[in-house]
């Protein structure tokens, strides 16, 4: 099967038996919207199944057999939803009449009939399909292989010039000293040049019997001190010349790898949420660590070194020819075999430390999941298990690398093995050359001394084979991250907002972390300039969600989110979130001191200003306690406070910023009693003038709000004030009595009822 365009990932072009069966059926003004195959016949047996949805109809398709053609009217598709299991998944086309029908895929094809599935929703609807241009990759585009990484890189089908290419650029902004280091290269290759030509002479003119006859002692004597007086001085240059060269090519590999992390880390710093919830945290840190590492080293010794090893590989071989080319091409001749072995070694050693990469990342993760969850861990006894996981993949992690350097273990040593042929050939037929007068001893010595240099810059790239393979895939790990799609901060159409007044207008909103499973379904709501609101829910309804909307963390799959009159898309991303404040349930402290947490949303903030919004949020009184008051170290993640400190904290940070929109996100849950009281009291102080939305688990905090917005199955199903809502005895009457009932129970239990104040 042909792959699809990337601008049109959902019309792939059907095989020919496909294609006969759908004209068969299809009326000729009927517009094809969709055109996928599956990879399951059903939920045993792999084989091509097509779908086909246009503006009139869905058409099942077997693509092989005799089997006839499903057809469903689309204004009979009550639904199409999709379900993700091991190994695999399934998309259900719900009828408005009569059994649904099941479309089963593997789980390399779920992101395109996640997209397929929200499509055909739409279509039903009477809309668009309104299908992206691109789809969550998991194979190749090329050559179909599954990616180590969904929409990562294919070892396979690299561009191995074009990498190379990217990272020489990183030495562009360094031309002086490239140009600098190239000069030196040259001039160090042409001093190696001369010691086996000065050798020659002092055997031939010097040393052997005929030529110290013919010069006499005192002149011999001379000339000798001569020679080795040049060959010495030469040497000291030389070690002069590969010393500066050598400052020069660690500056430019840590510069060039300082801003290739610089980069890399501005980009993560950009790149959405769903980049981030598509890879663990270790995945990306390994691009900092070992990636950065091997693109250094490639950086410090392959690209300098390769100028000096080609100017050696042809001023040798010059030489050579020049001295004696019959000698020459025996030397030369398994040179070919090392070559051609080499290019088609080159791609299996990538294949294989790509693998190391990817498996090394997972170790990673791993790592950093395991040390940040130690405290579940050792809540539960799971020390042992932890262990056995972390073997599991530090085991398979080794299996890789040692596969990987027993090939180029066996390479190596053929390689130097074949290498060696030549030489045996230069003594014996250079031997015989001697022995019949038409080669002198110099001459051979001399060949045979610039055979071993020959030899080094074909043994380099032989050997920078291995570093080269491990370097291009941390490179291309490392790119894949630079050329993610970052956010629309620098969006030039996008409309300045500095004086934002807080009014957020839902219009028929859907949205879904899966399109195909929308947490959102036509949600219409309005919340005017200062007015604080209340969502409330089950667990699961879309109360976080609806707030992610707001901070732009997402866009809406349908409809409009409206912000001051305005298309949140349309508004400069900066301008929105700098206007923005949330306080979520779960407070991030960085690992710095109280002052610096606190000042972090407006770092130019005097001291003065921090310690009022201190004061604001209940959070000056426990800070003037410690002992290094607001220098006081919070540690990582704030461990070293209470859940209550971070949380006041917290508070103080968003009195700080000041923003015109602020989000509670479960601000109390995870307080005691006492505390909650001084969190409440700074959250009313908070929330003045703004426009607040407010998430909380106990609905009795929720009592001051203005309005209560409650939300059902993704729609908003009743609103009103607290005593209207309960008045009304609905959703939110049953939400509370429930509650009302749980909290009972504890207090009978010894707890303490919370909706009873």
């Amino acid at each position: 099967m042909a792959a699809p365009t990337l601008d049109q990932p959902f019309i792939e072009p059907p095989p020919q038996a496909v294609a006969h069966k759908l004209d068969g059926v299809r009326a000729a003004d009927e517009i094809i919207h969709i055109q996928v195959a599956t990879d399951k016949i059903d939920d045993r047996a792999y084989g091509e199944r097509w779908l086909v949805a246009t503006d009139r109809h869905l058409y099942f398709i077997p693509a092989s057999g005799a089997d006839g053609i499903e057809q469903l009217p689309i204004d009979q598709v009550e639904s199409a939803q999709v379900q993700q299991l091991v190994g695999g998944g399934f998309m259900e086309v719900a009828r408005k009449e009569g059994p649904p029908t099941l479309l089963h895929y593997s789980n390399s094809l779920h992101p395109k009939f996640v997209e397929v599935a929200a499509g055909i929703g739409r279509l039903a609807g009477g809309d668009a399909p309104e299908l992206p241009t691109i789809v969550e990759r998991t194979r190749c585009e090329k050559c179909h292989r599954l990616l180590p990484e969904k929409d990562g890189f294919c070892p396979f089908c690299l561009s191995k010039w074009a990498t190379f290419k990217r990272i020489a650029s990183y030495l562009s902004p360094y031309k002086a000293r490239v140009l600098l280091l190239m000069v030196g290269s040259a001039v160090t290759t042409a001093l190696g040049l001369l010691p086996p030509y000065v050798i020659k002479h002092i055997i031939d003119d010097v040393l052997t019997p005929a030529a110290a006859g013919e010069l006499g002692y005192e002149e011999g004597i001379g000339l000798l001190g001569l020679l080795v007086g040049g060959l010495l001085g030469a040497q000291l240059l030389g070690w002069g010349i590969e010393l500066l060269t050598g400052f020069v090519r660690a500056d430019l590999s840590a510069w060039s790898t300082r801003d290739v992390r610089a980069e890399l880390y501005r980009n993560l710093q950009f790149l959405p949420l769903r980049f981030y919830e598509q890879r663990q945290v270790g995945s990306l840190i390994s691009r900092f660590m070992q990636d950065s590492d091997r693109l250094e080293m490639m950086l410090l010794f392959f690209i300098p070194f390769i100028i000096s090893n080609v100017l050696l590989f042809f001023g040798v071989f010059g030489l050579l020819l020049y001295m004696n080319w019959q000698l020459t091409m025996m030397v030369l001749a398994p040179t070919p075999f090392i070559v051609l072995a080499s290019l088609k070694r080159f791609k299996l050693m990538r294949m294989h430390w790509g693998r190391w990469g990817t498996k090394w990342s997972r170790l990673t993760s791993h790592l950093n999941e395991s040390i940040h969850g130690i405290r579940i861990v050792k809540a539960f006894a799971q020390e042992e298990r932890e262990e056995r996981r972390f073997s599991l993949r530090n085991e398979d992690l080794w299996k890789t690398a040692v596969t990987a350097e027993r090939v180029w273990v066996v390479f190596y040593a053929v390689s130097n093995f074949v290498m060696s042929f030549g030489i045996f050939l230069v003594w014996y037929f250079g031997g015989r050359q001697i022995l019949d007068e038409t080669l002198t001893l110099g001459v051979l010595m001399a060949f045979i001394s610039y055979i071993w240099q020959l030899y080094r810059p074909i043994s380099f790239f032989t050997n920078a084979n291995n570093m080269l393979t491990r370097s291009f895939a941390g490179a291309e790990r490392i790119f894949e991250v630079i050329d993610a799609n970052p956010e629309s901060f620098a969006n030039p159409d996008a409309r300045p907002l500095p004086d934002l007044k807080g009014r957020v207008e839902f219009k028929d909103a859907f949205f879904g972390y899966d399109p195909g499973k929308p947490v959102l379904k036509g949600v219409d709501l309005v919340v005017e300039p200062g007015e604080m609101v209340g969502l409330v829910g089950k667990s699961g309804v879309g109360k976080s969600t609806l707030i992610n909307l707001i901070c732009r963390f997402y866009d809406v799959d349908r409809g409009e989110l409206h912000i001051d009159g305005t298309d949140i898309r349309d508004i400069a991303l900066g301008d929105l979130r700098g206007q923005i404040g949330m306080v979520a349930q779960e407070s991030f402290l960085f690992n710095g001191s109280i002052h610096e947490n606190i000042s972090y949303a407006r770092p130019e903030a005097t001291f003065e200003e921090v310690m009022r919004a201190a004061k604001a949020a209940n959070a000056h009184e426990f800070i003037v306690q410690k002992p290094d008051g607001y220098d006081t170290k919070v540690g990582e993640r704030g461990d070293k406070l209470s859940g209550g400190e971070k949380q006041r904290i917290s508070i103080a940070r968003a009195i700080l910023h000041d923003p015109k929109i602020l989000i509670l996100d479960e601000a109390t849950s995870s307080v005691d009693t006492p505390t909650e009281q001084k969190v409440q009291e700074a959250i009313q102080r908070l929330v003045q003038g703004r426009t607040t939305f407010a998430i909380a688990h106990r609905l009795s905090t929720l009592r001051n709000a203005d309005r209560l917005v409650v939300l059902d199955e993704g729609k908003v199903a009743e609103a009103g004030t607290h005593q209207e809502l309960l008045d009304k005895e609905g959703i939110f009457y049953n939400l509370v009595s429930t509650q009302q009932q749980t909290t009972a129970v504890m207090a009978v239990g010894g707890g303490k009822d919370d909706e009873s104040r």
